[in-house]
């Protein structure tokens, strides 16, 4: 309820609350001027409404892996359709440089969600014991991790690679996963030569003929290939997990001391990010408009089959249709554990409850059917 504070001042006139006597006793009320005073005091508490309302917003300032291309859509649909102020939070969305990049950004609470690669998120709280921060909700049911390489040069499976250069940028979340897609297809690390290269001049390499194969996401590196003009039916897309690689890809993260003190937050933050992958599954040429919005120069074309890509290969899985999104299947998650230990030598015996948690899941995940 409505209280109208008393001796407050409206229309030059000093209002006091006063009695029905002293009402009966005072003819000189108008009532319009009564009908004025009405309409007034339902501004000033439609106005103090909406403040609050505002105001409830929490801040939750969501750090991505790269840039604003296709796959990032999803996250400014959410806000575009209200789906985070439905939630009571405002998230202004900050682009990255790398699958590594938003990790540190959490752990030290500069960012209280990010999203990530969950295979890095591993290694990094293997090196980093105690580091607040764990993946909530899998986005990336199968990894985009890929070998992309031209058949002109030679490069069409895995056993190619051997004499051959490939183009590999230090800090990129598929050359973090190499050795284990070599261990599991018996490749040579040896005979192969590794160059590394910088983010923006992977792509060019490949194209001029430089390096024969690089690393990188499947759904950015072939279409960066693609627009360079090279033919797509020289373009081989290598995806590790058609190849034995049992891993999980990139995944919300959460600072656990920020998740564990606003764990409503934390559940509203990912019930808007189901609802914006929903939408852009639904209608990638309408979430591509939200990008565009954000990122002018895109090619809206391009980036709505970025975003396609992304959602076959790697969204909308066989698991996600059966069991919704969110979500990991544990003993995949444990051979994926194993995995990494063949490539990896952990400093600690890794426990799969420090990695991931379905604490801010709805039971069943998001359903995407």
């Amino acid at each position: 309820m409505f209280f109208l504070p008393i001796g407050l001042k409206i229309m030059g006139r000093v209002w006091t609350p006063i009695s029905d006597a002293q009402q009966w006793a005072k003819p000189y009320v108008k009532s319009q001027e009564i009908n004025v005073f009405l309409r007034t005091v339902a501004a000033i508490g439609a106005s103090l409404v909406l403040s609050a309302t505002a105001q409830a917003e929490t801040p939750l300032p969501f750090a991505l892996d790269w840039k604003f291309e296709g796959p990032a859509a999803p996250y400014f649909v959410a806000i575009d359709k209200g789906y985070f102020a439905d939630a009571d939070l405002s998230v202004e969305i900050t682009a990255g440089s790398g699958s590594l990049d938003a990790i540190p950004k959490v752990a030290t609470g500069a960012f209280p969600v990010g999203f990530a690669d969950i295979n890095s998120l591993i290694k990094f709280l293997d090196q980093n014991p105690g580091a607040p921060v764990t993946a909530v909700m899998m986005v990336y049911d199968k990894p985009p991790f890929a070998v992309i390489g031209r058949k002109s040069l030679g490069v069409e499976a895995p056993a190619d690679l051997a004499g051959k250069v490939l183009g590999a940028p230090p800090p990129d979340g598929a050359w973090a996963q190499f050795p284990i897609f070599a261990a599991e297809n018996g490749l040579d690390m040896d005979a192969i030569t590794v160059e590394p290269v910088g983010f923006p001049t992977r792509e060019p390499m490949l194209a001029g003929g430089n390096v024969a194969a690089i690393t990188g996401f499947s759904f950015s590196s072939f279409l960066n290939l693609v627009r360079l003009d090279v033919p797509e039916d020289d373009i081989s897309t290598i995806l590790m997990a058609d190849y034995g690689v049992d891993l999980y890809g990139n995944a919300v993260i959460v600072n656990t001391e920020y998740a564990a003190a606003h764990p409503d937050e934390i559940k509203g933050f990912l019930g808007a990010i189901a609802k914006g992958w929903m939408d852009a599954i639904a209608d990638p040429a309408g979430a591509i408009t939200s990008l565009i919005e954000r990122n002018p120069a895109a090619d809206p074309a391009l980036e709505q089959r970025r975003l396609q890509l992304a959602i076959d290969a790697n969204v909308v899985t066989d698991y996600t249709m059966a069991n919704g999104m969110g979500g990991v299947d544990s003993a995949r998650f444990a051979s994926a554990l194993d995995q990494i230990a063949t490539t990896y030598e952990f400093q600690s015996a890794p426990e799969a409850a420090l990695y991931f948690t379905d604490a801010y899941l709805p039971e069943g995940g998001f359903p995407l059917q």
